[in-house]
């Protein structure tokens, strides 16, 4: 599969990992390393959920739990316990642990899953197609009858079961699976051409664990599913029960404050199982039992340590708390891991801040406001800020799709117009507001410093044309994103690497990751049309013209691509940068302990 580099590439597809909110805190704790058989790393962010399939779960730690345990999904993508994983040139990779898939026939597009045989969950229970079954019900989106709202993406009627951060497109076009009297193999037939089926990882939660919490046996549980007809907007029905309550506990169910006292929510596939956690300063991971595959790691237990604050960071990889550290690239965080003469892995991240104006919000009903406050937005001054410190050849962004690095970019960059709000044109928002005073409510995470940096440059900029930007900044931003209690947002996506699943995700009406409210009937069009397109060149041309069509709504703005960093004390073998969601832990399974 062709390396792409960020949206395009992005996921969030029925079939593909969902693009990934990053975020930041400000948390630390006393652990230190205790033991030759730990390795410990810090990361930016908490963790909130077991699930990272679901919106509100849809944050780059919790993502890097799910890659670990290989409880993935179709929403989810690569993982380690999963169908695929992805190489340092972000291409698939067939996980050979678990079984295989492979293209059976173009017309009509076949794909036929195998698992291996004997293959178990870390509770002992097997692994079957009844699990497939399962996962393929979450990402197709086979039973919903839910009729959605064009303009705020709401349901209005009927029943929309599993809750994605994706969406179902390509897999809402399969029929029901045929499934081996074995129960080993699955096979999927597509109505139409899907480009993206590769990267179709069917291996969600537990079967079982659904099917207990749904209060009905496996054998009960399979057969509702078979039973039940697909589900028809134009003729809703009551909602199946038993679904319903699966698809409840899914959705919600795996989100935690605390660790659970319910082991079957830790139930995973892959080398690694949690172990522990402690709220705002780690997570714990062993090696799971039943884990029989390649990746088992040789060390035994992996912590992953919740340290928002860079510095902080950094003190404790020299004091030997930790063996690596992933934070938030800064000049001074690299000058001060310089200084201290410890390791550091640099590179770009396929990831990406930006503006996005919420189109719900009574404000920006008017295109003449969205286009006056972004004339408004001093991307130039961000950028110097906040990246040119650290890349000095980073520009400003002028794509919601591509990445500069990527051919189609500069294609992209004259359709969309990006470039003329390089910098602010105060007179020019002036002009556009006539006198008028519009109030925009601003949503941000507080806790991370370069957010409040360019809410800080967008609030002073827009005020000299007129806006009054008020402060709706909270360190609980991404829960209230989905929310749309404000009038912008600023935050930022990053990427798996592969796929191209993010644009159904975030710019379709009623897409999971559509949290600004986002609807326009010709983009819907060509977002469906891009996941049939076979063709790599004409689908870079239609990703080209849905970033034009958006920016010709004033969609927001990209501000920059962000710079990434990794760093080590020496004690660790095996560490390689990798600019995807999974971040520093990409092959944890590989690493070592220095002797």
């Amino acid at each position: 599969m062709k390396r792409r580099s960020r949206l395009g590439v992005a996921v969030a597809v029925v079939g593909v990992s969902a693009l990934a909110l990053t975020a930041c805190t400000t948390t630390t704790d006393d652990t230190t390393t205790e033991s030759s058989g730990t390795i410990t790393v810090a990361t930016t962010n908490e963790a909130t959920s077991f699930n990272s399939s679901t919106p509100q779960g849809n944050l780059d730690t919790n993502g890097m739990i799910q890659y670990l345990t290989g409880t993935s999904g179709t929403s989810a993508g690569a993982s380690l316990g999963g169908f695929f994983t992805l190489d340092e040139e972000f291409n698939v990779v067939h996980n050979d642990n678990i079984g295989t898939y492979e293209k059976v026939s173009d017309d009509p597009l076949t794909v036929e899953y195998t698992l291996n045989d004997n293959l178990k969950w870390s509770d002992g229970e097997p692994i079957t197609t009844d699990d497939l079954l399962v996962g393929w019900a979450i990402g197709s989106g086979y039973y919903d009858d839910a009729t959605i709202d064009e303009a705020t993406g709401e349901v209005t009627g009927g029943t929309q079961y599993f809750t994605l951060a994706g969406s179902t497109a390509g897999l809402d076009t399969t029929s029901f699976p045929e499934v081996s009297d074995d129960k080993l193999s699955l096979t999927l037939t597509y109505a139409e051409p899907f480009v993206d089926w590769e990267l179709g990882n069917l291996l969600d939660k537990p079967a079982h664990v659904l099917a207990e919490k749904a209060g009905v046996s496996l054998e009960e549980f399979m057969q509702t599913l078979e039973d039940t007809p697909a589900g028809d907007p134009a003729a809703p029905v009551a909602p199946n029960e038993t679904i319903k309550a699966a698809a409840d506990f899914w959705n919600t169910g795996y989100d935690f404050t605390s660790f659970p006292e319910d082991e079957s929510l830790l139930v995973a596939s892959g080398p690694f199982i949690v172990t522990a956690y402690t709220p705002q300063q780690s997570i714990s991971f062993g090696k799971n039992p039943e884990y029989t595959g390649s990746d088992e790691p040789a060390y035994d237990e992996l912590v992953l340590r919740f340290i928002g604050d860079s510095n902080a960071q950094v003190t404790a990889l020299q004091n030997g708390e930790v063996n690596a550290i992933f934070p938030q690239a800064s000049a001074d965080t690299l000058t001060a891991l310089q200084n201290a003469n410890l390791e550091t892995l640099e590179g770009n991240q396929l990831s990406y801040d930006h503006l996005d104006l919420n189109f719900a919000s009574g404000v920006f009903q008017d295109p003449t406001v969205r286009e006056a406050f972004l004339k408004t937005i001093p991307r130039d001054q961000i950028l110097s800020s906040i990246v040119t410190p650290v890349n000095p050849d980073a520009e400003v962004l002028n794509s919601q799709i591509f990445i500069p690095a990527e051919p189609e970019y500069t294609d992209a960059v004259a359709a969309s117009g990006y470039d003329a709000y390089d910098t602010p044109d105060i007179e020019g928002a002036k002009a556009l507001l006539a006198g008028a005073t519009p109030t925009v409510r601003i949503l941000y995470n507080t806790d991370n410093p370069n957010r409040v940096d360019s809410f800080q440059a967008i609030q002073s900029s827009a005020a000299e044309a007129g806006f009054n930007v008020v402060d709706a900044g909270s360190p609980d931003w991404s829960s209230l994103l989905p929310g749309g209690d404000y009038d912008a947002s600023i935050f930022g996506w990053i990427s798996p690497g592969a796929g191209n699943a993010a644009l159904a995700q975030i710019f379709k009406t009623g897409g999971g990751g559509n949290y600004n409210n986002y609807s326009n009937t010709t983009v819907d069009g060509m977002v469906d049309e891009a996941q049939t397109e076979l063709d790599e060149d004409a689908l870079g041309q239609l990703k080209v013209q849905i970033d034009a069509e958006t920016a010709k709504d004033f969609y927001g703005l990209p501000l920059f691509q962000a710079p990434g960093l990794f760093a080590s004390n020496g004690t660790i073998d095996g560490l390689q940068f990798f600019g995807n969601q999974t971040g520093i832990v990409w092959n944890a399974q590989d690493w070592t302990l220095v002797e």
